[in-house]
């Protein structure tokens, strides 16, 4: 089994259960040298047992998978994909989404937030769709398909594997797509309609963005839900309109769902109809959502939602993403009605919950209108933020009221 040994110094990190080991912190190598996705062990530079996991070439040179020296010989086995996806399962039946009457999508597998980084897991009415980011999660990822077999049972009708434009590029792997494993006669199965909190969505995993929907936003689009009563409701950049199907369902007047994906806005039309027929008030629109809120009426919208894609993945972009942030903002506190709403979001996992709400008053500032924070939005349980890992907190959102 290949060592890796750290610099003097530089396990204070892994003694705190951090589970990353970056590539400047490794003094040297004992054994064969690591192809990626290999499994290693990490020892102090005293030769003290750290931890394990997934070997991976660039910045992040080890995902830690276990801070026991409990490796199998030969790296992760099925009784450990079992032992390791079942006690995912467990916390999602304890945070009330597996087995839920109402809600039949829910996250399985969040990374580091489960103690699987690199990997995330999706469930869909029956379908786990899986994203690998490592080398080491695409290599089991035929294993991870066998586990979860395992723990779902006859419930589960199918594994898909999304991982083309996550797991990084390594000559001589497969990185189509496709079905790991299908149930016998189960038929065609994406796209599907599941539930979240009782509303209808289509979700295409296959073409879709990420897994096909965006479902850490789910207890916000509840809270829009909650305010949405009477209100004429903008959704901007607003993908398959999860955030209009809740407006509507709160009793919103009328709803504009705007985004540049035409394919998006065929799919909110599709969702709307599923859930409130042909004759809901609603408009779909495709054109650009910054154009479009900068170019409103003033006082058209009682309540606006701003969720944007995520514009730094880097830390060199943060300077240029909070600008951005602040010129949208500032376009949507401006255009609200008097007395409106904005809920405003950022999904920058390098701009950070500080950074964020600064950039958001700035905007605010700018506009001279009154301003109050009444409520301030994080990503769900089953996007959990493992607490030896910060990093993993990436979605923040603020509830705007303007006078």
């Amino acid at each position: 089994m290949t060592r890796l040994y750290l610099k003097k110094g530089r396990e204070e990190s892994l003694l705190r259960f951090h589970p990353w080991v970056f590539s400047g912190a490794i003094a040297g190598i004992e054994g064969p040298d690591p192809a990626e996705g290999d499994p290693v062990a990490v020892y102090s530079a005293r030769k003290e047992f750290l931890g394990w996991g997934h070997y991976q070439i660039g910045s992040i040179a080890v995902r830690v998978l276990s801070f026991a020296d409990d490796m199998p010989a030969g790296g992760p086995d099925a009784a450990f994909w079992k032992e390791r996806l079942q006690r995912c399962l467990d916390a999602r039946r304890t945070f009330a989404l597996a087995g839920s009457a109402t809600t039949s999508c829910y996250r399985l597998v969040h990374g580091e937030g489960d103690g699987l980084p690199g990997l995330v897991i999706d469930w869909y009415n029956g379908v786990c769709v899986m994203q690998a980011h490592s080398a080491g999660m695409f290599l089991s990822r035929k294993d991870i398909a066998a586990a979860l077999r395992e723990i779902y049972g006859d419930s589960l009708l199918g594994v898909y594997d999304k991982s083309s434009g996550t797991a990084p590029f390594k000559a001589g792997l497969d990185l189509g797509d496709g079905y790991l494993w299908q149930a016998s006669g189960a038929g065609k199965l994406c796209p599907c309609t599941v539930l979240e909190n009782g509303h209808k969505f289509l979700v295409d995993w296959e073409t879709g963005q990420k897994t096909g929907f965006f479902l850490d936003q789910r207890e916000n689009r509840a809270l829009v839900e909650k305010y949405a009563r009477g209100k004429r409701v903008l959704n901007l950049f607003c993908y398959t309109g999860g955030f209009s199907v809740y407006a509507l369902a709160g009793g919103a007047f009328s709803v504009d769902s705007v985004d540049s994906s035409a394919r998006a806005v065929d799919l909110v039309e599709r969702n709307i109809a599923l859930n409130f027929g042909p004759d809901a008030p609603h408009r779909a629109l495709c054109c650009d959502a910054i154009d479009f809120v900068k170019e409103a009426p003033k006082d058209a919208y009682d309540l606006m939602i701003v969720d944007p894609p995520a514009f730094a993945k880097h830390r060199g972009a943060l300077g240029n993403a909070l600008r951005a942030y602040q010129r949208l903002n500032a376009a949507a506190i401006s255009a609200v009605a008097p007395g409106g709403l904005v809920f405003t979001f950022s999904c920058s996992q390098v701009v950070d919950r500080e950074a964020f709400a600064l950039a958001v008053f700035s905007a605010a500032a700018e506009t001279g209108r009154r301003v109050r924070i009444i409520d301030r939005m994080n990503q769900p349980a089953d996007h959990a933020v493992n607490i030896y890992h910060p990093e993993g907190a990436y979605l923040k959102g603020l509830v705007l009221h303007v006078e």
